[in-house]
């Protein structure tokens, strides 16, 4: 009996212990399930865009804790909270950059994301630095209600952003930057009101800045940085009275800066560079106590700058660069005692430059002159610098004499730039010493040869010496100097042979030699350097053949103005990444339809005054990305091939240029030399991307000029002179709408000129002399402005209001005219010589009839 109640005893405290509750101590099946899901689809999408046979073949291992065989509140990236209950459930996963990168990824499509849309309790999803790709899912986000913080920066999401994320009204943190997304910013915003952080930098978004957005005022950082938005900065900025970080810079913004921005006193960033604002500094910035880094560069700012600027104690950055800001340097800037980079350059600052700069203790980056500025420096003052800068661009700023020895006391200085100044003697020992790794001191009056000391360094990265007087030969141990990315001695009176040394410089990018007096027939192989782009040898005296010694990265070259000559070679194709290839101004000869390079990237080809035979081949439309092509002054013969009509990017050209701002200092490319406008003259390569050239004058072309010529309405320039080329001008240059000049003089042209020239609303440059052209000048337009007698001298046959010639239909009219009148009074005077006796006769025998008729009444 004492056993049956033991054994009741134990099955009694077995069932009530089944009845409790025992917290579950693994993540929901269903969660787990759906974390494995997404697992399997990242695996597989890797598995098949990747070949483990390869040298950069990276394992797939980020995700190597999921397995199903243990709980997924262990799993790394993964984040469990216990509920009231005791159970746990995933609240946290950092999915960021969770694919590795390597070569030839596939993207990874947003679809794969849907296994996390089914873990509702998420409170924190990040999934940036992925390769997400689409439309955001925005049903699959809206059920994840209980959001707080949401990543989705560095992918490739586009379109707009879905209306069901502005449901997930718990979001503090929000990060939708550096995608593809585009579209307005709408009322919407205004449901997100817990929102702490929004972060939409780098995408496309357009419109103005929604008044909704000044409603959230819970924010302590925004960021709209990077995209198009439009319109001014409200007044109602000031509503943001909790704002810490405020990032509007690279916009479009205009109008001025509203006072009430003094409300956001907990402000520590504020960025509103790069757009297109106006007007001065308003007084109330005082007010920002906290502020730290003020960015306004890149606008048209105006007037002085405030004095209180100077009374922001926790001011670290300031950088009002690229404005309009007038005056001196105000006193006041001497109080910022934390100030660690001050930027001034491009501006309209006037006056002596302070020395007191020099004073600030806390100062590393010194960013004053500059294009446009007045600021002078007092040759005559001696300083003694309390700071350690490590960054100084003085650029015109009236340096004379010699470089500052005051620059030795700065041991920690990485980059001086003294260009555009004055500066007189030669390269001085102690800089040459100094370890630096930018020195800019171009377009100065410095002298003598290169210190062999300066290339031992190992850290001079850019040594831009342009436009001096410097001479003599190149150190040979200028290889030494491994580091070297930019090297710029462009304009000197260097001689002798370029070092074979220079090609160990590894990581050379740029090497401008051009405008000086290197003369040799050897050159440094340049084939292993796998960096090298950008190689301008122009204007000296290098002879022999071409050399063909550079790496198939070389994307521009320019060898014009040398003494080259032989054939071009053949092997030039291999430089598959080129565009830009300048051989103009030497004697290279051959046949030109059997050494044209085949080079799909290239953009610009001159040739010009060579001695270069044959003809043009139809081969050129495989030329597709060409846009400028200069064979002028050659003995070209045969005729201008249809297919050049074809060329894709002479018939339409991009709207923008490119641009090159590297470590602070605008680089310095070479203008290109064309015969632009009846002149020669160099063509920035800065705007060189917004023009399409076609020159094939002065040579011995014949035929006819092909219609399809027409094609190419992205052409600014035509040139065909000085040929022996015949018939008509085609009626479909009147396509050529963005022809400036279209010069077709010295040739046997006949017939007319068409009346669709009338169109052509950008014509300023006519040239059509010394053909056989004749009728007359069309009129209408542009065509009305071309009064200029030598574009039409030597066309016997020419008229036309433009040279003040009668047209002989006109005076044909005004003959005939004439001579109907005269006929008409002819007929008028005949008539009345005529007509007068007849008229008299006649009334004389009516007048006699009647009496007798009325003798015979006896009227009488």
């Amino acid at each position: 009996m004492a056993a049956l109640t033991t054994s009741l005893s134990i099955l009694s405290f077995l069932f009530i212990l089944n009845s409790i509750p025992i917290p579950s101590c693994s993540c929901p099946i269903h969660q787990k399930q759906a974390l494995l899901r997404f697992k399997s689809t990242i695996t597989t999408i890797f598995d098949s865009n990747s070949d483990p046979n390869s040298d950069e073949y990276v394992p797939f291992e980020e995700l190597d804790s999921w397995s199903p065989k243990s709980d997924c509140c262990s799993w790394d990236r993964v984040n469990c909270t216990r509920t009231r209950n005791k159970t746990r459930i995933v609240t946290e996963l950092h999915l960021d950059a969770v694919v590795p990168l390597f070569v030839d990824l596939v993207p990874v499509f947003s679809d794969i994301l849907n296994p996390l849309f089914e873990i509702r309790s998420l409170k924190l999803l990040d999934i940036s630095m992925n390769s997400l790709v689409g439309e955001i899912p925005g049903d699959g986000f809206g059920n994840l209600t209980g959001l707080v913080h949401l990543d989705m920066m560095q992918n490739s999401f586009n379109g707009s952003i879905p209306a069901q994320l502005f449901r997930l009204t718990n979001l503090r943190y929000l990060d939708m930057s550096t995608n593809y997304l585009e579209g307005g910013l709408g009322p919407e915003l205004v449901s997100l009101r817990n929102l702490t952080t929004l972060m939409l930098s780098v995408n496309r978004f357009q419109g103005m800045i929604p008044p909704s957005l000044f409603k959230l005022e819970s924010l302590r950082f925004l960021d709209l940085s990077n995209n198009s938005l439009t319109g001014g900065l409200s007044s109602e900025i000031g509503n943001l009275r909790n704002l810490e970080s405020l990032k509007l810079n690279e916009n479009f913004l205009t109008g001025s800066i509203p006072e009430e921005i003094g409300n956001l006193t907990k402000l520590r960033e504020l960025w509103i560079g790069k757009n297109q604002l106006s007007g001065g500094i308003p007084s109330s910035v005082e007010n920002l106590k906290d502020l730290e880094s003020l960015d306004l560069s890149g606008n048209s700012f105006s007037l002085q700058i405030p004095s209180g600027i100077g009374r922001l104690p926790n001011m670290t950055t300031l950088d009002l660069s690229k404005n309009q800001f007038i005056g001196p340097i105000p006193p006041s800037m001497q109080n910022l005692r934390k100030l660690e980079t001050l930027q001034l350059k491009n501006n309209m600052l006037a006056g002596e430059i302070p020395t007191w700069l020099f004073n600030i203790r806390s100062l590393k980056k010194l960013f004053i002159g500059g294009k446009g500025n007045r600021l002078i420096w007092n040759n005559k003052t001696k300083i003694v610098p309390k700071c350690k800068l490590e960054q100084i661009s003085m650029s015109s700023c009236g340096f004379s004499g010699e470089i500052p020895e005051w620059i030795s006391s700065q041991k920690d200085l990485n980059l001086l730039d003294l260009s555009q100044n004055q500066l007189e003697g030669e390269f001085p020992d102690w800089l040459a010493k100094m370890d630096i790794g930018s020195i800019i001191l171009s377009d100065n009056k410095l002298t003598g040869s290169l210190p062999p000391r300066l290339f031992e360094s190992l850290s001079l990265s850019i040594l831009a010496l342009s436009r001096n007087n410097f001479s003599g030969e190149l150190p040979e141990n200028i290889g030494n100097a491994r580091a070297i990315m930019l090297l710029m001695l462009s304009g000197n009176n260097f001689s002798g042979q370029i070092p074979m040394s220079i090609s160990n410089i590894y990581r050379l990018l740029l090497l401008d030699l051009s405008r000086n007096r290197f003369s040799g027939d050897k050159f440094p192989v340049f084939g292993d350097n796998p960096l090298l782009a950008y190689i301008d040898l122009s204007y000296n005296e290098f002879s022999g053949e071409i050399p063909v010694t550079f790496s198939t990265e070389t994307q521009i070259l320019s060898l014009g103005g040398n003494r080259f000559s032989g054939n071009l070679p053949r092997n030039l194709t291999n430089l598959v990444n080129l565009e830009h290839l300048d051989l103009h101004d030497n004697d290279i000869t051959g046949n030109f339809h059997e050494v044209l390079p085949q080079i799909p990237n290239l953009q610009v080809l001159s040739l010009r005054n060579n001695s270069l035979e044959g003809f043009i081949p139809r081969t050129i439309s495989n030329l597709t990305s060409l846009r400028i092509l200069d064979v002028s002054g050659n003995n070209l013969a045969g005729s201008i091939p249809p297919e050049i009509g074809n060329l894709a990017r002479m018939i339409n050209t991009p709207d923008l240029s490119p641009t090159y701002d590297i470590f602070n200092f605008l680089i310095e490319f070479q203008d290109l030399i064309l015969n632009w406008k009846n002149s020669f003259r160099g063509l920035s390569s800065r705007s060189l991307d917004i023009y399409s050239f076609l020159d094939l004058s002065e040579n011995r072309i014949s035929g006819e000029i092909p219609a399809s010529l027409g094609n190419l309405k992205g052409l600014k320039l035509l040139n065909i002179s000085h040929n022996d080329i015949s018939g008509n001008i085609p009626v479909t240059f009147g396509n050529l709408k963005g022809i400036e000049s279209l010069d077709l003089s010295h040739n046997k042209i006949s017939g007319s000129i068409p009346q669709s020239l009338g169109k052509l609303d950008q014509l300023t440059i006519l040239d059509v002399s010394n053909n056989r052209l004749t009728g007359r000048i069309p009129v209408g337009g542009q065509m009305n402005t071309m009064n200029e007698l030598k574009y039409f001298a030597n066309n016997s046959g020419l008229c036309g209001m433009q040279i003040r010639i009668i047209c002989p239909e006109d005076v044909t009219s005004s003959k005939g005219e004439d001579e109907e009148d005269k006929k008409d009074s002819w007929i008028m005077w005949e008539g009345t010589w005529i007509g007068f006796p007849v008229g008299f006769f006649s009334s004389i025998l009516i007048m006699g009839y009647s009496l007798n008729f009325l003798h015979l009444f006896k009227f009488w």
